[in-house]
């Protein structure tokens, strides 16, 4: 028995695991060997590609892209349109495929603002916060928050996202 929601519009992959009481909005796609926890959100045109892991209660915004070698950890939030990317140097004349992807991770509780872009092979640690329009480019530190182009420290938060003191690096 399907114990989540799936709109009619969305479309879902074989090979699929989807946990208890997440729900997945308009036109979105799951795609084959993706794992998303329970009590997940994914809005309007989310696309989950291939063998992606998304933790428990993960809120993703619409419009975002989740591509092969991204995992998202328990809590993550991810607004609107904000992009990964999985591969530092690709040609649409000379695919990689997957061997080529560098991996990204976003730890626990951490928050991607709308249209940020988070650049393969990095991490984002606990409870981050990266601003809207950001542009990370390399890992950032647990409870920091980042924002510019290329994304720098600008303060620390805490679990919550308040910001606390911060006294520069």
């Amino acid at each position: 028995m399907k114990n989540y929601y799936v709109h009619p519009s969305s479309y879902i992959d074989d090979d699929v695991e989807i946990g208890e009481g997440t729900k997945i909005w308009h036109f979105c796609h799951i795609q084959s060997g993706a794992k998303i926890g329970a009590g997940c959100t994914l809005g309007q045109n989310v696309n989950v590609s291939n063998n992606v892991v998304i933790g428990d209660y993960c809120k993703v915004q619409n419009n975002v892209s989740i591509y092969e070698g991204v995992e998202l950890e328990n809590g993550v939030f991810c607004g609107p349109s904000c992009v990964f990317t999985n591969d530092l140097t690709p040609r649409a004349r000379y695919p990689k495929g997957n061997a080529g992807y560098k991996k990204t991770v976003v730890k626990e509780g951490a928050s991607i603002g709308a249209n940020a872009t988070i650049v393969c092979g990095h991490t984002i640690g606990r409870f981050a916060m990266v601003a809207a329009g950001a542009v990370v480019t390399k890992d950032v530190p647990d409870y920091k928050l980042v924002a510019g182009v290329p994304a720098k420290v600008i303060g620390n938060v805490d679990e919550k996202g308040n910001r606390k003191e911060y006294q520069g690096e």
